[in-house]
């Protein structure tokens, strides 16, 4: 008999390729619309209606069923809940890494296979690796600019049993390619960026529709207070835009923002000298490994932002925490982020950056 795939699909061009790629290797396909955030535009649509609509067009080509399941209950317990939180505390989350471990892998990959599914796949750019002694190993994409194993650090081991990632070898101009040489619907609908549940509004209009905001001083190092914030959760450490300090001292340099004081509500900048924005440690909470369990002191890689290349690191473990020493300095270190650590292809987990060392 057939083994039979489930495809979370978003109505984006990965998902719907990774359907494609499954039905021709044989799989028994079926394709599963996850709705994780209700909201109505200005004129009464759900924004997701249309992701929806590529969604039922794809898979009436592919000859494939389809069905939708609804988990925003969910998703505001487990993961908005959280975005707020951390914003409310000054610091900056990644909500998508969340997602992945509370819905993804977690509501969705068990709705899936109630359904009967043998395998869930997804479109995820990375590999996995089942091993004969039932270990399930979290690899890098081969299109390195797309690997998003970032994202799914958090993602527990077991989660991983019975998954695919078609698209694991695939480079993603190959996959826009397959999805236009088969006429797929979504071949050139541009790819999602951002937060899934603000999509392309404005960042601050949204955050001020849920947090109120509080203004205070920006202050340099020194202590001279060269203007007001609107509210610290709108910063992010490194931040060059929107301060509206510029002219203040000429030309030769930019303004960014080195620190938060949530204590005492203000924001800390630096003009030009970029030195106070590079940290030699973090301390890691809340760990997760994937494939095995690391000695209590070891060296490897690691990203502390998606966009980031690997940095050589030395992780010493003190229970469910670590001290991550840099060989090298880093520039822009995020509380609320998530440290994410390799071993050659293998990405072996991560957890959250609760404190910078300086």
């Amino acid at each position: 008999m057939k083994k039979t795939a489930v495809v979370g699909m978003s109505g984006g061009v990965d998902s719907s390729v990774a359907a494609y790629l499954l039905k021709q290797q044989g799989y028994n396909v079926i394709g599963l619309y996850m709705l994780n955030w209700e909201e109505t535009d200005s004129r009464g649509a759900c924004s997701a209606d249309a992701d929806f609509a590529d969604v039922q067009r794809v898979c009436a080509l592919l000859d494939i069923p389809y069905y939708s399941v609804n988990f925003a209950k969910q998703y505001t317990e487990r993961v908005f809940s959280y975005f707020l939180a951390e914003y409310k505390a000054g610091r900056t989350p990644n909500p998508d890494v969340l997602c992945n471990r509370e819905i993804k892998f977690g509501p969705f990959r068990d709705y899936a296979l109630s359904m009967g599914a043998d395998f869930v796949a997804t479109g995820h750019y990375c590999g996995i690796e089942h091993t004969s002694d039932g270990r399930h190993l979290l690899l890098k994409a081969a299109d390195a600019g797309k690997d998003q194993t970032y994202f799914l650090n958090q993602v527990r081991e077991s989660q991983l049993e019975n998954v695919l990632f078609p698209l694991a070898e695939i480079p993603k101009p190959e996959v826009r390619k397959i999805a236009v040489q088969n006429g797929l619907a979504t071949a050139g609908k541009k790819d999602s960026t951002g937060i899934c549940f603000i999509g392309e509004r404005n960042f601050r209009k949204f955050l001020q529709g849920y947090l109120p905001a509080q203004p205070g001083k920006i202050v340099t190092a020194d202590g001279e207070t060269v203007g007001e914030h609107i509210g610290l959760m709108y910063y992010t450490i490194g931040q060059r835009r929107g301060l509206d300090l510029g002219g203040r001292r000429g030309e030769d340099g930019r303004w960014f923002v080195v620190r938060k004081d949530l204590q005492n509500n203000i924001l800390y900048v630096s003009h030009g000298d970029e030195s106070p924005l590079y940290s030699e440690a973090c301390i890691v909470s809340g760990l997760n490994w994937i494939g095995h369990m690391p000695a209590t002191s070891f060296k490897c890689t690691a990203k502390f932002r998606y966009r980031q290349s690997e940095q050589s690191v030395s992780v010493k473990l003190k229970g469910d925490t670590a001290r991550v020493e840099f060989d090298e300095s880093q520039r822009a270190v995020t509380e609320g982020q998530y440290a994410v650590f390799y071993s050659g292809r293998q990405c072996i987990g991560g957890g959250v950056i609760e404190k910078v060392v300086y």
